[in-house]
């Protein structure tokens, strides 16, 4: 929902009805993830794409149906078959679809929502998408600190609260299974959970010509990034247009003020560009130390590599450690320039996060997304 908000928020303030389709389950090849909207509006606008195209049609014409008649609905959207005029997936993907009628009256907390996410307040929405008809469409709103609406179930709210702060802690989306009156191991009830956790964060340690081609990628790809260095001659706002700030500092001390400060998470990246043993190996020695982090990349040659290694171990730095760091950073994509090996380094981070391989999709067999 976070690309149409502003586009929903406006119908809504109105009072005009718009009909909200979320991507709550995908399976196989599904060509977008859980949490992927699209809008249908109240002079028939289609604003946003659940499916890349594939079944965007079918899903309009079922926010039309229901606009008029008022019932949220789960759909399954599957493989096309032989028929050119079946809906389904031609990717062999496969989508469930909640779609509901969004007014002031149906969805009251989103105007709240709303600005929780343009402050880049952590907020989830868990909504019923399976289940009772009485319950369909029922939300609970989850801040880390309160809540708000409900299922109209005690038991079900108590159940899904702790649950949900654990997706929204690490900014996940995720289908959760309950009981009908919200027993932990049972089935019947479906709530799909969409966590608005702020922007991960990118940190690029080394103020050079790298540097400001991985910040670029990195805002690209929906990270907030920080430029760090020492030298403040370097590290300047205008040498780093695609930062959101840029700090002088000498890297590990802003690292170490950082994860004491809890801004370092399990979804954070770290890109070591410096590949001066001056700044890095103290950089590094906090970084390896952290307990929770989501990627750590070093650059530099073969021998600055083996010499970084030879330098960390003689810190203490243990060889479990030193296994969390990708050194030289990025994939071996032949890249040249800084701008290349920007996507290497990127095209890393991707693959770690989903476990990819890195290989020519042409040269394998079988699915093309990992389970």
């Amino acid at each position: 929902m976070r690309d149409v908000i502003d586009q929903l928020e406006g119908w809504w303030k109105n009072g005009e009805p718009a009909a909200l389709a979320t991507v709550v389950g995908t399976f196989r090849s599904a060509p977008r993830q859980p949490g992927a909207s699209m809008l249908v509006g109240p002079a028939g606008e289609a604003v946003g794409s659940v499916s890349g195209g594939c079944v965007e049609g079918a899903v309009y014409e079922l926010g039309q149906q229901v606009l008029s008649e008022e019932r949220p609905v789960l759909q399954r959207y599957g493989v096309s078959d032989d028929d050119a005029f079946a809906v389904g997936l031609t990717c062999g993907g496969i989508l469930d679809i909640f779609v509901e009628k969004v007014t002031p009256e149906t969805y009251a907390q989103l105007g709240r929502i709303a600005e929780a996410i343009r402050d880049e307040d952590p907020v989830a929405v868990a909504t019923v998408v399976a289940g009772p008809s009485e319950l369909l469409g029922r939300r609970l709103i989850v801040w880390p600190d309160r809540t708000e609406g409900g299922t109209g179930s005690d038991r079900i709210d108590d159940a899904v609260r702790d649950d949900v702060r654990g997706l929204l802690d690490s900014g996940r989306n995720a289908t959760l299974t309950y009981g009908v009156h919200g027993e932990r191991r049972g089935e019947g009830l479906q709530i799909f959970v969409e966590s608005f956790a702020p922007p991960p964060r990118m940190i690029v340690f080394g103020a050079i010509d790298f540097a400001a081609a991985v910040a670029r990628m990195g805002s690209f790809l929906g990270f907030r990034v920080t430029v760090c260095d020492a030298r403040p001659v370097f590290a300047t706002a205008s040498r780093f247009p695609g930062a959101n700030e840029v700090v002088v500092e000498w890297p590990h001390r802003y690292l170490q003020a950082e994860a004491d400060a809890g801004r370092i998470d399990q979804r954070t990246a770290l890109c070591v560009l410096t590949h001066d043993p001056k700044f890095d190996v103290p950089l590094l020695e906090v970084a390896l130390r952290l307990p929770e982090v989501g990627y750590i990349g070093a650059m530099g040659s073969r021998r600055t590599h083996d010499d970084r290694l030879d330098r960390l171990r003689e810190k203490g730095v243990t060889e479990a450690e030193i296994a969390k760091m990708s050194s030289p950073i990025g994939l071996d994509l032949g890249a040249r320039t800084p701008e290349e090996t920007a996507v290497s380094i990127a095209a890393e981070m991707i693959a770690q996060h989903w476990g990819g391989e890195g290989v020519r999709l042409a040269e394998r067999e079988g699915p093309i997304h990992a389970s």
